[in-house]
Order: structure tokens, then C-alpha cells, then sequence
């Protein structure tokens, strides 16, 4: 059975169908340019990535839903279903509904799918999630595509816990900072704490961070509601921040005064997240400061022994993660002479 393509139109019920549908091609292998039809499909909606987890989890979940086989063949008994198309069905044709999934031979995939559509995953959003936590080093980064559809990324030297329940999906950033691509919700908000602060959102995209004794939030989609979780705060309530502005709520609320939206700038706005492409614009930047750019992000640490070659200046455009092209680059335009030893690189001068 091919995915419909239904689901463009919005209805919850026809994602989750095309949802199914593309699990069921995968399951059955799928043809080639299928693949990436699926991950496009996937990718399109961030509903479209939250109806496949959810699935994904009831295949998990299979083993433990099973003694409820009985109840789920008698519902599916009173349906009456049609036959499943042949691989050969032109593309063109009505696409089938999921109903003809018959539930006698409880074979993985279809009955994971049958369970799915009939419980409507309430199994899932009953129970909460177990919490898991993502940390990265001094010279990491991690992406990872959490349970509901959203996206989490950490900047080096964070870590953050993530649990979803059924009335809510919690994130508590611990140190460093994240970016968040939130899945839309309505039925259960968002929320990030970080040092005393929260942010709640239902679907938008915005980066958090530890600043200078401050949390500070910076939304490039949507927009987020922005409080302090400290009853004896004078905050007057929570502050809305809307896609391109910044807030930094100070760790200290007794001394801390109103909260002042910055406005931002496209460029901005790619400086605060040019740590998610690994890639930073240096402009007659010394090269001491340079060096201890490259440092927290590299096991291999850069050494300048020579205190005048630090303050030479130099621009361009450097990918953080690749330390030692960065120092090719600069042996081949005669600046630096490097000597490694052990996790050091030593710069001399020329």
C-alpha cells in the first residue's frame, strides 16, 4: 500500500493514516526512490514526524499490548475490510485504508499498526516517558530527534533531561546551551527550565543558553512565553518573545530588573546559532582569541608560544570541528609553524 499523500491537507487522521502506510512500505521493503519519498514526507511537517514516532513507539510497545489481542480482533471483526492493493497498483489509483490490516495473523508491523489505530496510541500518552538525559563535552555536539517529533540540539559542554508525559513535554536544560524545533502541540505545551527561568511554547523554534549569570533566550520561529519559576520573583507574569527578538533573564531575581526585549537582526540571528553549523566568521580577529575558539570544541588544543604571533589578526570563514585544517591553513600562508605533541598543537612563529 502506497502513503495517499492525504495528509497535506492537515487532518490529524489522514497524517496518521499516510503515517501507517509509509511504516507498512518500509516493513515490506521499499522500492527504489522510496526511501527518500519517505524521509521528504517525514521531513515536510513536523506532524508528519510526530505521527511516526508515536507509531514507532507502539512497535515497541507491541509485546506488552499483546494480551489484549482479543478485544482489538473482535473491533477489527465488525470492520469490514477491503483487500490490499498489489505492489502493482498504478500510483494514481484511490488508495486503500488501513483497515485492511487484519489482525488474525499478528505479524509485526500490522499489528503494531492495528493496535496503534485503535488505542489511538493512549497506551503511549497514559504513561510517562522515561527520562533521558544528553550531555556533550567540551568538544561535542549532539542532535537528537526526541519522541514527539521535536528536535533538540546541545552546544558543547551542555546537558539537559528530557520527559514527556501525557499533559506535557519537559526539558530541563542543566548547563551550556540547546536549540529546540518544537513539534505542535496544542494538547501538551513545551516547557525548558534552565536556572529558575521557563520557557513554554506549543510549536515554534528557539535556543537557550547559560550567559554571563543569565539565562538567555533567543526565538527565530514563533514565538514562547518566557517566566521565572521563582515564587518570590516580582515578575508580573511571563513575557512573550516573538521569532527574531532575545530575552536574558538575570540567575538572580531579587537584584534583577524588568526584562528587556531585544530586537535582532537576520545577521543576529545567525551569529546566536552559527554554533549549530560548526562554522564560525572570524574578521580581524586576534589570533589568541581564535585559538581559544577552536580549543572548546577540539580534544586537540592549539598552544601559541609566542605572545606576538597572538595578537596577530586574521579573518575568514573556519569550520570549529576541524582544528587541523585550520592549522594547515595557516602553515600554508606562512603565519604559524606547528609542532604536535600528544593532544597539543604547538604554533610557533614562522
Amino acid at each position: 500500500m502506497k502513503p495517499s499523500g492525504k495528509s497535506e491537507r492537515g487532518d490529524p487522521a489522514a497524517i496518521e493514516a499516510e503515517a501507517m502506510a509509509w511504516l507498512a512500505e518500509r516493513e515490506e521493503g521499499f522500492a527504489p526512490g522510496r526511501a527518500a519519498a519517505f524521509e521528504s514526507w517525514r521531513r515536510r511537517d513536523s506532524r508528519h514526524a510526530a505521527s511516526i514516532a508515536e507509531l514507532e513507539q507502539v512497535l515497541a510497545q507491541l509485546d506488552g499490548l499483546a494480551e489484549r489481542r482479543e478485544e482489538v480482533n473482535a473491533h477489527f471483526n465488525r470492520v469490514s475490510p477491503s483487500p490490499p492493493p498489489s505492489r502493482e497498483t498504478p500510483a494514481s489509483a484511490p488508495a486503500a485504508t488501513v483497515r485492511w490490516w487484519r489482525p488474525v495473523a499478528w505479524s509485526g508491523l500490522a499489528a503494531a499498526l492495528l493496535l496503534g489505530a485503535f488505542f489511538g496510541s493512549r497506551a503511549l500518552q497514559s504513561t510517562p516517558s522515561p527520562e533521558t538525559r544528553y550531555a556533550t563535552t567540551t568538544a561535542g555536539y549532539e542532535r537528537a530527534r526526541l519522541t514527539d517529533g521535536s528536535t533538540l540540539e546541545l552546544n558543547t559542554a551542555s546537558a539537559a533531561r528530557v520527559q514527556f508525559t501525557a499533559a506535557e513535554r519537559r526539558v530541563e536544560l542543566e548547563s551550556g546551551e540547546a536549540h529546540f524545533e518544537v513539534a505542535h502541540d496544542t494538547a501538551r505545551p513545551f516547557v525548558v527550565s534552565a536556572g529558575g527561568v521557563a520557557v513554554r511554547a506549543v510549536g515554534t523554534a528557539f535556543n537557550v543558553r547559560f550567559v554571563s549569570g543569565a539565562v538567555e533566550v533567543t526565538v527565530t520561529e514563533g514565538k514562547v512565553a518566557v517566566e521565572r519559576l521563582d515564587l518570590n520573583s516580582l515578575s508580573a507574569g511571563p513575557t512573550l518573545v516573538a521569532a527574531n527578538q532575545r530575552l536574558a533573564l538575570p540567575l538572580a531575581p531579587a537584584a534583577a530588573p524588568a526584562p528587556i526585549i531585544e530586537p535582532l537582526a537576520p545577521a543576529d540571528v545567525r551569529a546566536v546559532l552559527a554554533w549549530q553549523r560548526r562554522v564560525t566568521d572570524f574578521t580581524d580577529t586576534p589570533l589568541a582569541e581564535v585559538t581559544a575558539r577552536f580549543n572548546r570544541h577540539n580534544v586537540l588544543q592549539l598552544v601559541i608560544t609566542d605572545p606576538t604571533l597572538g595578537s596577530r589578526r586574521i579573518g575568514g570563514i573556519f569550520a570549529l570541528d576541524d582544528v587541523e585544517a585550520f592549522v594547515r591553513l595557516l602553515e600554508r600562508d606562512g603565519i604559524i609553524r606547528a609542532e604536535r605533541q600528544g593532544d597539543n598543537l604547538l604554533l610557533h612563529a614562522p
